[in-house]
């Protein structure tokens, strides 16, 4: 094939310039030059936000939590730096296993900076781990064992809407003041659930109060019958659900059909963790007087009704403080990236400085009481 070369004077005797070899050689060598490309557009900033999408979480959290993570990144104009922002689903299914995995495959294959929300307590204690160790972020705001940022407290982590402390802090010592010396908790035998019945009992205990017993129940429980009996029996003041979703759901409805919080025997209920979710679920009539915890409300003022208008019009349902403290934590964090890069331990120490509603603390504070605090 001929080769037209314009770089390259006419040929010349081979005594006084170059041959022919040479000028076909430089020729090819001229035609093995890369070819211009145009510049490669920024690579996603990814945030997962891996929820419970198939079981009793769906509705505190579940795929209404990744629209949340989704309006704090548009609130940012979809992009930083020029890298748009992705947000990515994820079904753990209450699986830790699974969770686990889908954590993986995001950051090794899909270089997610971020994993959000992670309801339920022993994956949100092995994400906090697993991104330690990856040198990523945990941004949870569905877990609520205090263990995450008490003894299993790293750098990597942000435990951000509530968490089983706060919940039996504000609970148990309100009603505690109010006369509700006697409890008796039903407990969901698993980590947060055993967290907290130890934090609330502490709280208890410091303000007068005592545990007269517990039962423990299964997660996905249908029948409460026999702990409804015993916490009868126990005539405790107090029957205290320290348990979640749709086993606060099942256990409150059928304290109501054993007359437990109905004042018929003088026994209240304590849901040491409801969602306003659950209060839909239950229904009004059985949700009187239940004494509960919230980390939000989404009509407490006429920002928060605002912003539970736009939520609604694309959940059709208002959030619940899960959903909230998802975006608020997604927002947290995309403002720190914007001042500070993808740094994780630039944008945990930006996220520190910068204002919020509250602050984000570096450790549990300490508290008389509480065996677990550092």
């Amino acid at each position: 094939m001929d080769h037209k070369i314009t770089s390259i004077p006419p040929r010349r005797p081979a005594s006084r310039g170059l041959s022919r070899r040479a000028l076909t050689q430089a020729g090819l060598g001229l035609l093995a030059l890369p070819a211009i490309r145009p510049a490669r557009a920024a690579a996603p900033l990814r945030l997962g936000v891996l929820v419970d999408m198939s079981s009793w979480g769906r509705d505190t959290g579940g795929p209404a939590s990744v629209v949340a993570a989704q309006m704090a990144a548009e609130e940012m104009g979809g992009s930083i730096g020029g890298r748009p922002i992705e947000i990515l689903g994820g079904d753990h299914r209450m699986n830790p296993d699974l969770g686990v995995q889908i954590a993986r495959g995001w950051i090794d294959n899909q270089d997610v900076q971020a994993i959000v929300d992670v309801p339920n307590s022993a994956l949100g204690l092995a994400i906090s781990g697993f991104c330690k160790e990856k040198n990523r972020l945990a941004l949870l705001s569905g877990p609520g064992a205090s263990a995450i940022t008490n003894q299993a407290c790293n750098a990597n982590t942000v435990q951000f809407t509530y968490d089983t402390y706060a919940l039996a802090h504000v609970t148990g010592a309100a009603l505690v003041a109010e006369g509700a010396k006697s409890w008796y908790f039903i407990t969901a035998d698993y980590a947060f659930g055993h967290q907290l019945q130890a934090d609330a009992t502490a709280f208890i205990e410091k303000a007068g109060g005592k545990v007269l017993g517990h039962s423990l129940h299964p997660t996905g429980a249908s029948d409460f019958s026999s702990v409804l009996l015993a916490a009868q029996a126990s005539k405790a003041d107090v029957v205290a659900f320290a348990n979640a979703g749709q086993d606060t759901d099942n256990g409150v409805k059928q304290a109501a059909e054993f007359g437990i919080g109905q004042r018929l025997n003088g026994q209240r209920i304590a849901a040491l963790l409801m969602f306003i979710a659950d209060v839909h679920a239950i229904g009004l009539p059985v949700a009187q007087g239940i004494m509960l915890t919230t980390a939000s409300y989404w009509n407490l003022n006429a920002e928060t009704r605002a912003w539970s208008e736009r939520f609604f019009a694309r959940t059709k349902v208002m959030p619940t403080m899960e959903q909230t403290g998802t975006y608020g934590v997604v927002l947290h964090y995309l403002k720190a990236v914007a001042k500070v890069g993808t740094d994780p331990q630039a944008v945990m120490a930006e996220m520190r400085k910068m204002p919020i509603n509250g602050r984000l603390r570096e450790k549990r504070l300490s508290s008389p009481g509480w065996p677990g605090d550092p």
